[in-house]
């Protein structure tokens, strides 16, 4: 599970990182400036969580069964929340009216309090081994 969590953490930095560049550069063109405002929140919100996945990957005092409900919280809030948010930025660039998605972003941030909850508990609960 833990290279599974650190590859998924890679994998949408990098990803942030491209989508990042990419609405620097190309949607700067054709984007208003809130819409480019909105489309970075996306980004810089997938690269806290591939950031959290890269250093929670790593914690070895979390059992496997809790990094697994925190992994899949933390990937799907990141696609519903990032991803609805990069398709509502760019709604105007497509014929489909991409706001009828609008409902899943508050899902995918739900998600993400959730998997940031389940390791706050996870910690807390934790007997101190000092």
């Amino acid at each position: 599970m833990d290279k599974r969590i650190l590859s998924t953490g890679a994998i949408l930095g990098m990803i942030a990182i491209i989508l990042g560049a990419f609405g620097a550069h190309a949607l700067k063109k054709v984007l208003s400036i809130e819409q480019l405002s909105t489309f970075e929140t996306g980004v810089r919100y997938q690269m806290y969580h591939a950031l959290f996945l890269l250093f929670f990957g790593l914690m070895k005092y979390i059992p496997q069964k809790t990094k697994k409900v925190i992994y899949f919280l933390v990937l799907f809030g990141v696609i519903l929340f990032s991803g609805s948010i990069y398709l509502l930025a760019t709604n105007d660039l497509t014929s489909f009216d991409f706001k009828i998605i609008g409902f899943v972003t508050p899902i995918g941030g739900l998600l993400l309090i959730l998997g940031w909850g389940v390791l706050l508990m996870n910690i807390m609960n934790k007997k101190s081994q000092n």
